[in-house]
């Protein structure tokens, strides 16, 4: 028997350390962290065979495609379009001096802008959110536009296919966009069963070589549902039956979603068009002139946020919500990994005075994100940050009480994924009644909580402590 040819494997060496410089060419042009870049160019160099696939499937935190399909050309969207992303913002509106220049800077970041008119209502759990999103889709007229991170064929799924389905054969237009990791376990039956009754359907990521370059990074993780462009929802909670807590149920999932109605609907409308853009090369006749809500009283913006925004607008969201409370942030996520950015800010927060209170799940569905939010526990302690657990099961919502001057509900949480790497949205209302509401429940959940002290950390196993440190590390992949 022959030996190989050595030339092969000098060929492949050659090859592979191409690839590794590829990839350190690419790190020294828009790496975020010194930190991290270091960390990913000595892995290329020691163990080439091992990080550059590592890297190819997660080391990016950012793409072009998207960016250039983003804000089409005006031409291929209607003027009314044009007229929202142009209409006056309220907040620059005489006498609203005293809180102008923090919003501004949320409305630059979303590139839309404050409107007045809305109403909003609170969606507490998946029972209330599912009845509303029944009933919006039962009372549709003309289109639905769908766009959910996980969808299950499951009796939530089915449910959803089964109104889809009848409003289709009543000639009601449906979009519906998926994300193909999220829902990687969505049968192929599903979709082409919507697909032959007429609904458009497509996947975030998949199907062809453009949209192949998200990687496994970059997920649609909005869940987002529009109406005629007249009701629109966005919110934590996915289509699927875990977050119908039944009795008996162990382990109930806590989600909060937020019904909007008003002009703040175009927004999410606008958020979910150039999503589709994107996946399709579509752009959809929609309604861009909402009627009136006779009870609007409420400002909302609209703020979506992904890899392919000029900046980093997930970081820079919490960053501005944290630098500028002046007497209280409450945030509830169900993931809690921060950078070192958003603990410091967190860390000054707690010691000028704020009551800064963090509400995460005691009971996580992600093993490693339940150990490193244990090791945030001492920094936190002695800042004065409270962080509290959740205790009667798994708490999936993302939300945001700053002051007693707004509050944002949406899809986005306290890591690196939703700061840097996924499509994310929220909405931010700055409603006295709003706020009040979000206290209210926000109120409840806490008295359902366990604070947590430095002991929690202290006290466990040396193993333990050391996994959490440990996986901590991970914090940017998490």
């Amino acid at each position: 028997m022959s030996a190989p040819d050595p030339s092969w494997i000098v060929y492949g060496l050659i090859g592979l350390y191409t690839l590794a410089a590829a990839c350190i060419y690419r790190i020294l042009l828009s790496y975020r962290t010194a930190q991290g870049a270091i960390a990913w160019i000595l892995a290329l160099i020691g163990l080439p065979y091992l990080a550059v696939p590592l890297f190819l499937l997660f080391g990016r935190n950012r793409f072009g495609g998207y960016l250039r399909a983003k804000r089409p050309d005006r031409e291929k969207i209607s003027g009314a379009l044009s007229q929202f992303e142009q209409q006056t913002n309220v907040i620059d509106e005489p006498g609203r001096d005293q809180c102008s220049d923090e919003l501004q800077v949320l409305c630059k970041l979303g590139r839309q802008p404050f409107t007045s008119g809305n109403r909003c209502d609170l969606l507490k759990d998946g029972a209330a959110t599912f009845e509303a999103l029944f009933e919006a889709m039962e009372n549709a007229r003309h289109y639905i536009l769908l766009e959910f991170y996980i969808v299950r064929s499951d009796k939530v799924g089915q449910r959803i296919k089964s109104i889809l389905k009848r409003k289709l054969a009543q000639g009601v237009q449906v979009w519906f966009i998926y994300d193909d990791i999220g829902s990687v376990w969505l049968p192929r039956k599903y979709l082409n069963e919507l697909s032959a009754a007429g609904a458009h359907v497509s996947s975030f990521g998949d199907g062809n070589l453009r949209r192949m370059r998200l990687q496994v990074n970059f997920r649609n993780h909005r869940k987002l549902l529009v109406c005629d462009g007249e009701v629109g929802f966005v919110g934590g909670i996915n289509l699927g039956d875990e977050y119908l807590a039944t009795a008996g149920d162990e382990e109930p999932w806590r989600d909060t979603h937020c019904r909007v109605r008003g002009p703040a609907t175009q927004g999410l409308q606008l958020a979910w068009l150039e999503d589709w853009n994107w996946a399709s090369d579509e752009i959809p006749d929609l309604n861009w002139t909402p009627p009136a809500v006779p009870d609007g009283d409420e400002e909302v913006l609209i703020l979506p946020m992904g890899p392919a925004d000029h900046y980093e607008t997930g970081s820079l969201f919490f960053l501005n919500c944290i630098n500028n409370a002046r007497t209280r942030l409450w945030i509830a996520s169900p993931y809690f990994v921060p950078d070192f950015q958003i603990l410091n800010a967190l860390q000054l927060a707690a010691l000028r005075g704020v009551d800064v209170r963090i509400i995460i799940p005691e009971k996580s569905d992600s093993r490693l994100i339940g150990l490193a939010a244990y090791s945030y526990l001492v920094q936190a302690s002695r800042a004065g940050i409270a962080i509290y657990r959740y205790q009667p099961g798994f708490m999936h919502q993302k939300t945001v009480l700053v002051d007693d001057r707004y509050a944002a509900v949406g899809t986005a949480n306290l890591d690196n994924r939703s700061m840097r790497l996924n499509f994310e949205i929220m909405a931010v209302n700055t409603s006295p009644a709003f706020v009040e509401r979000m206290e209210q429940m926000l109120t409840t959940d806490l008295d359902s909580c366990r604070l947590m002290t430095e002991s929690d950390y202290r006290d466990r196993s040396i193993p333990f402590r050391l996994a959490c440190r440990a996986v901590r590390l991970m914090g940017p992949l998490l």
